[in-house]
């Protein structure tokens, strides 16, 4: 048995990995990710520009005594500051034409019209030759209500070193009680929980993958009829394990070549000197990794990755039993597209869970889910990060998602049995739930 098992699974497995299509997918995954996390580099070589700051020239007709251009520049610098961007958003400078004129020298450059304005201060008008973006647009906005402000409080004949004391942004210090938890380490998990859920989302690529493979390979050999020469040789039993076992190391083998690709992705990056992912945001690859060094949770991830990977490979054994079983039933792969639609809507449940799980903190409709089979392994990890979970939940959903499979394996296989052999869907249902009262 263990012979014939071992045989089918090599068998299987060589189908999937010996083929040109597997090669050549493969090399445009690696080229695809890599590409990905090197894609400011790839647009500057093309043109692109993400390091120069957004050249703004300002017509400033407003009251003078205000010195409204300078007050810009001070408000500019300190949203920079308050944001922790290393890179300028943009780039102010004093206009000596008019908007047009300026286009017509430099069409990336926007022009920032300031009037007075008797009700609200003052007014301002962007002019630019294109489009902008909503991030920089919601930014000069931002800078631009600032301005108003100041220049409203100077109109109420406030001080200067009082309308110092106004507009300076303040710096609040972080003080948890818990002695467990430090505060450096509040702001890299908060980069965790939004993150994880981006991590995860191979995880939930490769699980309809693994749905989609199991159940046309199964399909595939009853369509040809070669089920019947492989069922008078082997027991279905083996037959069942060696799809679940192949499809999984197939998947697991693609998971680490991702995994791999991404790191390439990453040294590439490093290597080049470009850590931070498109200038004008403030995610900066460096910075993370190292905040995660020096917190607490690295100790962290030091348990949640191996529980998670458990849980993950435990999941995917039960989604390929699942699809086993579901393929075994169908007559061809039409039917089985039908049948895995709910397959794909439970993972996606699981993913959409993970990512709201930072904004509904303490839901408990949120953790009832994670002890959820096959949803769990993509939810309960984001809560252990979170800490709305312990260790000792997580091993709950490991129990459950292992008596899932125990429960899958042990009557799943007597509907198997009956549907690999079964080319009619009349009475389909009926032989179905007959193999099960066995």
């Amino acid at each position: 048995m263990k012979n014939k098992l071992k045989f089918l699974v090599n068998m299987s497995l060589r189908r999937k990995i010996k083929t040109k299509w597997f090669v050549l997918a493969n090399v445009i995954f690696a080229l695809l990710i890599a590409g990905l996390f090197n894609v400011d580099t790839i647009i500057n070589a093309f043109g692109g520009d993400f390091d120069d700051a957004q050249k703004v020239y300002v017509i400033d007709n407003s009251n003078e005594e205000y010195n409204t251009f300078d007050i810009l520049k001070k408000q500019s610098e300190e949203y920079k500051n308050m944001t922790n961007n290393s890179d300028e958003a943009f780039d102010f400078k004093r206009a000596k034409k008019d908007a047009k004129e300026i286009i017509e020298d430099d069409k990336d450059a926007w022009i920032l019209v300031i009037d007075n304005d008797s009700e609200n201060v003052i007014r301002a008008k962007l002019v630019s030759e294109g489009y902008a973006s909503a991030t920089e647009y919601a930014q000069i906005t931002m800078i631009m209500n600032n301005v108003k402000s100041t220049l409203a409080l100077a109109e109420s004949n406030i001080s200067a070193s009082e309308l110092a004391k106004i507009s300076d942004p303040i710096e609040l210090d972080r003080e948890i009680l818990d002695e467990n938890k430090k505060s450096e380490a509040e702001s890299t998990q908060m980069i965790m929980s939004t993150v994880f859920p981006l991590v995860i989302l191979p995880f939930f690529a490769l699980t309809i993958f693994l749905v989609q493979m199991v159940g046309a390979e199964v399909n595939d050999e009853k369509t040809t009829r070669g089920m019947e020469i492989i069922i008078s040789n082997v027991s279905p039993k083996v037959h069942f394990f060696s799809k679940v076992i192949a499809s999984n190391l197939f998947v697991l083998i693609q998971g680490a070549l991702l995994i791999a690709y991404a790191a390439i992705g990453i040294g590439i990056r490093t290597y080049s000197g470009s850590n931070n992912i498109l200038g004008a945001t403030s995610f900066d690859i460096s910075s993370l990794l190292d905040g995660i060094v020096s917190s607490d949770v690295t100790a962290q991830l030091g348990y949640v990755i191996p529980l998670a990977l458990v849980l993950m490979i435990l999941t995917f054994i039960g989604y390929a039993l699942l699809a086993g079983i579901l393929a075994s039933m169908t007559t061809n792969t039409e039917d089985f597209q039908q049948l895995q639609m709910p397959i794909v809507i439970l993972s996606l449940v699981g993913y959409y869970l993970a990512m709201m799980a930072g904004v509904f903190e303490g839901s408990l409709f949120i953790k009832i889910f994670a002890f959820v089979p096959f949803i769990s392994a993509i939810l309960a990890p984001s809560l252990l990060i979170l800490g709305q979970i312990g260790i000792f939940e997580f091993v709950i959903a490991i129990v459950l998602m292992i008596l899932t499979n125990y429960i899958l394996i042990k009557y799943g296989l007597r509907i198997y049995k009956v549907g690999i052999l079964n080319y009619s869907s009349k009475g389909l249902w009926k032989k179905m739930f007959k193999a099960l009262r066995r």
